[in-house]
């Protein structure tokens, strides 16, 4: 188990790139992947060359020698392909949401118990952003002293590619607040401490995108736990003049400072990306995150050695989502996405 192989089972998501890299960072070898789209095999063969196409996905999960299957196919599939690498004795690490339904979550926590395999999920923008890693550093020393609330606010840019149709589908990407929040919902536990939350209130919305309908272009939530309390806004708005694909930001507050972290761009501000401020009993001060380690991908591959939860508790991982699909439920009731 020193020199780990991993393998892709659906590339839908440009997630999977990081994916990829984060795994391989860390040490781990990629030797394949199954993807049925030519035109995004074409391109992540060029990318990774080292990993064979291989025509079907049992030909991965069949071979013993592939110890763990990452994925970002579409989202409503994630779960089918998670649940089938478990069975075959695998560990999974799966973009972000790791499933759309409830019955998917239930199914994918039963198989897991069942196999005693890792079930993983890469929420980046606290895994692989360094602000975010930073802030859980700082916040781990005693820098601002007790966490009592987040703001979480992740903007995203439409245009940012040719979104398929899956993307506007919303039994297919699971709605705004399963979809995009899950990051938010994680870091709230993460921050808080807290391996669950209750939902205070939820809405989701099509504001702007009218010959759209099944796109949830806004969404927001309310959240708590016995000591922390969080709102979380996720929407689909980022102007066309920002030079980044959103203006990802959270705000942290404790009992003796708080942080903000301003994750992609500091608007009219410092060059660059994961700009971190406190403020706390030594004064306002910004901190460059650019060179802060990310443990992640090294943690994951050395519970899978060891059997171990370094990198992210099960039970946090299977309640990010929980809240995140709780959120939605809530939010949609009475909609025209009501199930």
């Amino acid at each position: 188990m020193t020199d780990l192989k991993f393998a892709a089972i659906g590339i839908n998501h440009s997630h999977i790139y990081g994916q990829v890299e984060c795994l391989k960072r860390a040490g781990a070898q990629f030797v394949a992947f199954h993807a049925v789209e030519d035109d995004l095999a074409a391109a992540f063969s060029q990318k990774f060359p080292e990993a064979r196409r291989v025509a079907e996905a049992r030909e991965i999960l069949e071979d013993e020698t592939i110890a763990i299957i990452t994925t970002a196919a579409i989202p409503a599939d994630r779960a089918a392909i998670s649940i089938a690498a478990m069975q075959h004795g695998k560990d999974v690490l799966s973009d972000k949401p790791g499933m759309t339904t409830f019955a998917q979550l239930e199914e994918i926590k039963r198989v897991q118990r069942e196999t005693g395999r890792i079930y993983g999920v890469l929420y980046s923008e606290h895994f692989e952003v360094r602000a975010t890693v930073e802030a859980g550093n700082l916040i781990a020393q005693g820098a601002i002293g007790k966490v009592i609330n987040t703001v979480g606010l992740g903007p995203h840019a439409i245009r940012n590619n040719q979104r398929p149709d899956w993307f506007f589908t919303r039994e297919r990407y699971g709605g705004i607040l399963c979809d995009i929040a899950s990051h938010q919902f994680e870091q709230f536990l993460f921050f808080s401490n807290a391996m669950d939350a209750e939902i205070v209130s939820a809405s989701v919305a099509n504001r702007g995108n009218p010959d759209k309908p099944g796109l949830q272009d806004v969404g927001d939530t309310h959240l708590k736990t016995a000591d922390t309390t969080g709102y979380i806004r996720v929407d689909w708005f980022t102007p066309q003049g920002l030079p980044t694909w959103g203006d990802g930001r959270l705000t942290i507050l404790g009992t003796e400072g708080y942080i903000e972290l301003r994750k992609y761009i500091d608007i009219a501000g410092k060059p660059g990306e994961n700009h971190l401020f406190i403020v706390n009993k030594e004064g306002p001060r910004h901190i460059d995150c650019s060179n802060v380690d990310l443990p992640f991908g090294r943690q994951f591959l050395d519970d899978v050695r060891n059997r171990t939860e370094t990198a992210m508790p099960q039970e946090r991982c299977f309640n990010a989502m929980k809240l995140a699909l709780t959120a939605q439920q809530m939010a949609e009731r009475g909609t025209e996405w009501a199930q």
